[in-house]
């Protein structure tokens, strides 16, 4: 499906062609239908317009925008588990994703019909966002950092998800041997081979993504700053072999800590506003969240150019912190992508400059269940 409307924004080749919820967070029962259009969902705050956006981004791997455990999404009082089932739609691609989990239980995933692992999904359908939360990333700890950076690279690269799961399982039973003050050299060597293969590929998939997301800010005509980015670590190492000697140099080190202190669990991403040559975390608020905002338009450029698909585009509460030049620059640059965005706002002023190139959908709370609407 693939059709261009009188206002000039495209529909995405891949996109949620239908999204259905039950017992999800603040939503009972809720069903929307999708022609591919950016989405504007608008209402009080509390409504449940993030929610819905949570939803979508559990057809991803991982644990969602809100990075909550399944047990933490059920709705309440009933507490009877939740089910998202949705239709992801394209001009050859046609599949139906259902996720489920009961109470005490992990989330299950099928695609199809069939029970598949959440890696799975990242075949399916590409999804980069931008939360709240993520305005403090560069005055804040490495840690959110790492994560953003990580979540841009198992954009480009599935499989980076199961290097970082690797990693930090032979880290952990690295760590409890640590704690245990263990000495033995012939306990630690399988371990750090396992966590040194892994972390050249972690280090490979964060240089490649950074590249990426480069080139895809050089040259183009955005309202948004770039931003030079860079990663920095204590003892770069390139090969399996590096790492795995920086492990061994490390024991007596990590034995008096009783943590493992080098690797790239430990790396810090940064960023230099490129027009000024500043720290992104001396940047001011505005600034930081301008940035934050060029990284995601240039994540899903990258991508674009790279598959020939546009991915979907989650930005919850953006048009908010925007003036009304740069918030109808965000909307341009996401017609031009031809991607599905999902976006938030309290009012359907915010959303004014789109006019009929998205589907407009009214989020309200009535006796604690949200409600959708489309006006």
């Amino acid at each position: 499906m693939s059709r261009q409307n009188d206002e000039g924004c495209g529909v995405s080749k891949v996109f949620v062609s239908s999204l259905a919820l039950s017992h999800f967070r603040s939503h009972r029962r809720a069903r929307m239908e999708l022609d591919g259009r950016p989405v504007a969902l608008f209402g009080p705050n509390g409504a449940g317009k993030t929610n819905l956006m949570e939803a979508v981004s559990l057809l991803s791997p991982g644990r969602g925008l809100r990075r909550a455990a399944a047990e933490e999404i059920i709705r309440r009082p009933e507490a009877i588990g939740w089910k998202v089932s949705a239709e992801i739609s394209g001009p050859s691609i046609n599949h139906d994703i259902t996720l489920t989990a009961e109470p005490g239980q992990p989330r299950t995933t099928q695609v199809d019909g069939k029970t598949a692992p959440q890696i799975a999904l990242a075949r399916l359908l590409r999804i980069v966002w931008l939360v709240p939360s993520q305005d403090r990333l560069w005055s804040e700890g490495a840690e959110g950092r790492r994560r953003f950076l990580d979540r841009i690279t198992l954009s480009f690269l599935p499989d980076h998800a199961d290097a970082v799961l690797t990693y930090e399982k032979a880290m952990r039973e690295r760590n409890r041997l640590l704690r245990d003050d263990a000495r033995d050299p012939a306990w630690y060597r399988a371990l750090e081979a396992q966590m040194a293969d892994a972390a050249v590929r972690i280090v490979n998939g964060r240089d490649d993504a950074l590249t990426r997301i480069s080139a895809a800010q050089n040259g183009a005509a955005t309202a948004f700053p770039a931003a030079d980015l860079g990663i920095e670590t204590e003892h770069p190492c390139q090969t399996v072999d590096d790492f795995i000697q920086a492990f061994e140099g490390s024991r007596p080190r990590d034995l008096a800590a009783g943590r493992t202190l080098i690797g790239p669990h430990r790396a810090d991403m940064s960023a230099i506003y490129r027009d000024k040559g500043v720290p992104a975390k001396q940047c001011s608020t505005g600034e930081q969240k301008a940035l934050l905002i060029s990284l995601i338009l240039s994540n899903a450029r990258a991508l674009k150019a790279e598959t020939g698909t546009a991915p979907l585009v989650l930005l919850d509460e953006v048009a908010a912190h925007l003036d009304a030049g740069r918030r109808a620059a965000l909307f341009d640059e996401i017609c031009a992508l031809e991607a599905q965005a999902w976006m938030t706002g309290t009012g359907p002023e915010l959303f004014a400059e789109l006019g009929d190139r998205a589907q407009h959908f009214e989020i309200t709370e009535v006796a604690g269940e949200s409600q959708v609407a489309a006006p």
